[in-house]
Protein backbone atom coordinates (compact mmCIF):
# COMPACT_ATOMS: atom_id res chain seq x y z
CA UNK A 1 0.00 0.00 0.00
CA UNK A 2 2.49 2.42 0.73
CA UNK A 3 4.45 1.37 -2.23
CA UNK A 4 1.73 3.06 -4.24
CA UNK A 5 0.67 5.92 -2.15
CA UNK A 6 4.46 6.70 -3.26
CA UNK A 7 4.24 5.59 -6.79
CA UNK A 8 1.19 8.03 -6.73
CA UNK A 9 2.66 10.96 -5.19
CA UNK A 10 5.91 10.60 -7.52
CA UNK A 11 3.99 10.93 -10.49
CA UNK A 12 1.88 13.74 -9.13
CA UNK A 13 5.17 15.33 -8.39
CA UNK A 14 6.23 14.68 -11.82
CA UNK A 15 5.97 18.05 -14.47
CA UNK A 16 3.54 17.10 -17.35
CA UNK A 17 4.84 16.77 -20.74
CA UNK A 18 3.33 20.58 -21.37
CA UNK A 19 5.31 21.94 -18.48
CA UNK A 20 8.51 20.30 -19.82
CA UNK A 21 8.01 21.72 -23.31
CA UNK A 22 7.40 25.16 -22.29
CA UNK A 23 10.49 24.93 -19.79
CA UNK A 24 12.93 23.55 -22.52
CA UNK A 25 11.24 25.79 -25.35
CA UNK A 26 11.22 28.98 -23.33
CA UNK A 27 15.01 27.98 -22.28
CA UNK A 28 15.91 28.14 -25.72
CA UNK A 29 13.99 31.04 -27.00
CA UNK A 30 15.81 33.45 -23.77
CA UNK A 31 19.20 31.71 -24.63
CA UNK A 32 18.63 32.71 -28.12
CA UNK A 33 19.25 29.08 -29.53
CA UNK A 34 15.73 29.79 -31.09
CA UNK A 35 16.23 32.98 -32.67
CA UNK A 36 14.28 36.09 -32.65
CA UNK A 37 12.40 36.51 -35.61
CA UNK A 38 12.57 32.98 -36.52
CA UNK A 39 9.69 30.52 -37.16
CA UNK A 40 9.09 26.84 -36.17
CA UNK A 41 6.82 24.57 -37.38
CA UNK A 42 4.98 22.94 -34.13
CA UNK A 43 6.27 19.22 -35.85
CA UNK A 44 9.80 20.57 -36.22
CA UNK A 45 9.66 21.14 -32.55
CA UNK A 46 7.75 18.51 -31.45
CA UNK A 47 10.61 16.35 -33.11
CA UNK A 48 13.21 18.56 -31.46
CA UNK A 49 12.41 18.18 -27.60
CA UNK A 50 10.96 14.15 -28.56
CA UNK A 51 7.82 14.11 -28.05
CA UNK A 52 3.89 14.42 -30.03
CA UNK A 53 2.66 17.75 -31.30
CA UNK A 54 0.13 18.23 -28.64
CA UNK A 55 2.18 19.05 -25.60
CA UNK A 56 4.35 21.35 -27.86
CA UNK A 57 0.96 23.68 -29.26
CA UNK A 58 -0.49 23.67 -25.12
CA UNK A 59 3.41 24.84 -24.49
CA UNK A 60 3.62 27.48 -27.31
CA UNK A 61 0.44 28.99 -25.86
CA UNK A 62 1.82 29.54 -22.38
CA UNK A 63 4.98 31.31 -23.84
CA UNK A 64 2.62 33.48 -26.39
CA UNK A 65 0.94 34.47 -23.10
CA UNK A 66 4.33 35.05 -21.55
CA UNK A 67 4.86 37.56 -24.41
CA UNK A 68 7.30 35.20 -25.97
CA UNK A 69 5.93 33.47 -29.19
CA UNK A 70 3.34 34.36 -31.47
CA UNK A 71 1.01 31.29 -32.56
CA UNK A 72 0.21 32.07 -36.71
CA UNK A 73 -2.28 29.59 -38.45
CA UNK A 74 -0.70 27.67 -40.74
CA UNK A 75 2.89 29.01 -39.99
CA UNK A 76 3.65 27.34 -36.75
CA UNK A 77 5.40 29.63 -33.52
CA UNK A 78 7.07 32.43 -34.30
CA UNK A 79 9.80 33.58 -32.02
CA UNK A 80 9.36 37.29 -30.82
CA UNK A 81 11.98 39.73 -32.28
CA UNK A 82 13.75 41.76 -29.59
CA UNK A 83 11.81 45.66 -30.18
CA UNK A 84 13.41 48.54 -28.76
CA UNK A 85 10.32 49.80 -28.20
CA UNK A 86 9.31 46.74 -26.14
CA UNK A 87 12.82 46.77 -24.14
CA UNK A 88 12.03 50.66 -23.68
CA UNK A 89 8.30 49.68 -21.55
CA UNK A 90 10.06 46.33 -19.94
CA UNK A 91 12.54 48.78 -18.36
CA UNK A 92 10.42 51.29 -17.05
CA UNK A 93 8.97 48.58 -15.47
CA UNK A 94 11.70 47.03 -13.90
CA UNK A 95 13.67 50.38 -13.00
CA UNK A 96 10.91 51.19 -10.94
CA UNK A 97 9.91 48.02 -9.02
CA UNK A 98 14.00 46.80 -8.78
CA UNK A 99 14.47 50.48 -7.37
CA UNK A 100 11.69 49.81 -4.38
CA UNK A 101 13.00 46.34 -4.22
CA UNK A 102 16.59 47.72 -3.20
CA UNK A 103 14.40 50.18 -1.08
CA UNK A 104 12.83 47.67 0.78
CA UNK A 105 15.70 45.22 1.27
CA UNK A 106 17.87 48.36 2.80
CA UNK A 107 15.24 49.48 5.22
CA UNK A 108 14.56 45.61 6.40
CA UNK A 109 17.89 45.03 7.20
CA UNK A 110 19.74 42.01 5.95
CA UNK A 111 21.61 39.17 7.84
CA UNK A 112 24.65 38.20 7.60
CA UNK A 113 23.76 34.96 5.54
CA UNK A 114 22.09 36.82 3.12
CA UNK A 115 24.56 39.53 2.93
CA UNK A 116 26.98 37.02 1.63
CA UNK A 117 24.73 35.53 -0.68
CA UNK A 118 24.45 38.99 -2.17
CA UNK A 119 28.11 39.60 -2.35
CA UNK A 120 28.58 35.97 -3.79
CA UNK A 121 26.51 37.34 -7.04
CA UNK A 122 28.87 40.06 -7.39
CA UNK A 123 32.41 38.14 -6.32
CA UNK A 124 31.32 36.13 -9.82
CA UNK A 125 30.45 38.83 -11.87
CA UNK A 126 34.13 40.28 -11.28
CA UNK A 127 35.84 36.86 -11.59
CA UNK A 128 33.89 36.47 -14.51
CA UNK A 129 34.69 40.08 -16.39
CA UNK A 130 38.52 38.74 -14.65
CA UNK A 131 38.32 35.51 -17.04
CA UNK A 132 37.13 37.43 -20.07
CA UNK A 133 33.74 35.14 -19.41
CA UNK A 134 30.90 37.08 -20.07
CA UNK A 135 28.00 34.85 -20.47
CA UNK A 136 29.16 33.87 -16.80
CA UNK A 137 29.02 37.56 -16.25
CA UNK A 138 25.86 37.77 -17.47
CA UNK A 139 24.53 34.29 -15.55
CA UNK A 140 25.68 36.27 -12.17
CA UNK A 141 24.12 39.63 -13.28
CA UNK A 142 20.82 37.73 -13.74
CA UNK A 143 21.30 35.80 -10.40
CA UNK A 144 21.85 39.24 -8.26
CA UNK A 145 18.74 41.05 -9.70
CA UNK A 146 16.75 38.28 -9.25
CA UNK A 147 18.00 37.53 -5.46
CA UNK A 148 17.49 41.17 -4.61
CA UNK A 149 14.11 40.87 -5.29
CA UNK A 150 13.27 37.65 -3.50
CA UNK A 151 15.12 39.22 -0.87
CA UNK A 152 11.62 41.63 -0.61
CA UNK A 153 9.59 38.40 0.09
CA UNK A 154 6.96 40.32 -2.02
CA UNK A 155 5.54 37.51 -3.90
CA UNK A 156 3.80 39.74 -6.48
CA UNK A 157 6.57 42.17 -6.79
CA UNK A 158 8.69 38.71 -7.79
CA UNK A 159 6.66 37.17 -10.40
CA UNK A 160 6.33 40.54 -12.27
CA UNK A 161 10.27 41.20 -11.78
CA UNK A 162 10.88 37.68 -13.00
CA UNK A 163 8.79 37.60 -15.94
CA UNK A 164 10.15 40.74 -17.32
CA UNK A 165 13.89 39.96 -16.03
CA UNK A 166 14.11 36.86 -18.58
CA UNK A 167 13.48 38.76 -21.56
CA UNK A 168 16.05 41.66 -20.38
CA UNK A 169 18.51 38.37 -19.80
CA UNK A 170 17.81 37.78 -23.53
CA UNK A 171 18.43 40.66 -24.95
CA UNK A 172 21.46 40.74 -22.86
CA UNK A 173 22.67 38.05 -24.12
CA UNK A 174 21.77 38.94 -27.72
CA UNK A 175 24.39 41.81 -27.56
CA UNK A 176 26.78 40.86 -24.69
CA UNK A 177 29.78 40.64 -26.52
CA UNK A 178 29.03 43.87 -28.45
CA UNK A 179 28.78 45.89 -25.75
CA UNK A 180 31.35 47.57 -23.50
CA UNK A 181 32.97 45.24 -21.12
CA UNK A 182 30.71 45.74 -18.33
CA UNK A 183 33.25 47.34 -15.07
CA UNK A 184 30.74 50.17 -14.65
CA UNK A 185 28.09 47.68 -14.08
CA UNK A 186 30.02 45.72 -11.41
CA UNK A 187 31.30 48.98 -9.26
CA UNK A 188 27.34 50.29 -9.86
CA UNK A 189 26.30 46.55 -7.85
CA UNK A 190 29.41 47.06 -5.53
CA UNK A 191 28.01 50.34 -4.57
CA UNK A 192 24.49 49.23 -4.33
CA UNK A 193 25.35 46.46 -1.68
CA UNK A 194 27.23 48.84 0.76
CA UNK A 195 24.61 51.45 0.73
CA UNK A 196 22.10 47.77 1.44
CA UNK A 197 24.22 46.98 4.10
CA UNK A 198 24.64 50.00 5.94
CA UNK A 199 20.87 50.18 5.48
CA UNK A 200 20.69 53.48 3.94
CA UNK A 201 17.28 52.79 1.68
CA UNK A 202 17.17 56.24 0.05
CA UNK A 203 20.81 55.52 -1.25
CA UNK A 204 20.23 52.46 -2.65
CA UNK A 205 16.91 53.22 -4.37
CA UNK A 206 18.35 55.72 -6.36
CA UNK A 207 21.79 54.21 -7.18
CA UNK A 208 19.63 51.37 -8.28
CA UNK A 209 17.52 53.75 -10.11
CA UNK A 210 20.26 54.91 -12.11
CA UNK A 211 22.04 51.91 -12.74
CA UNK A 212 18.77 50.66 -14.59
CA UNK A 213 17.90 53.91 -16.75
CA UNK A 214 22.25 53.74 -17.54
CA UNK A 215 21.29 49.75 -18.56
CA UNK A 216 18.14 50.64 -20.49
CA UNK A 217 20.05 53.39 -22.93
CA UNK A 218 22.68 51.37 -23.87
CA UNK A 219 20.52 48.21 -24.35
CA UNK A 220 18.25 50.25 -26.68
CA UNK A 221 20.99 52.26 -28.58
CA UNK A 222 22.88 48.39 -29.39
CA UNK A 223 19.56 47.13 -30.71
CA UNK A 224 18.70 49.98 -32.55
CA UNK A 225 22.32 50.75 -33.83
CA UNK A 226 22.19 46.47 -34.89
CA UNK A 227 19.60 46.33 -36.25
CA UNK A 228 18.26 43.58 -34.13
CA UNK A 229 14.83 45.46 -33.43
CA UNK A 230 14.33 44.98 -37.25
CA UNK A 231 14.21 41.26 -37.42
Amino acid sequence: MKKDDGLSEAIAKAPSQTTRAAEILREKILSNELAPGSNHLELELAEMLGMSRTPVREAALVLQAQGLVEMRPRHGVFIRPLEAQDMEEIYQILTELEALAAYEVAKAGMSKDQLAELEETIVRMEASLDNDDRRAWAEADKDFHQLLVDMTGNERLKSIVSTYNDQVHRARLLTLYIRPAPHKSNKDHRNLFQAIRKGDADTARELHRRHRIEAKDMMIRLLREHGFHKI
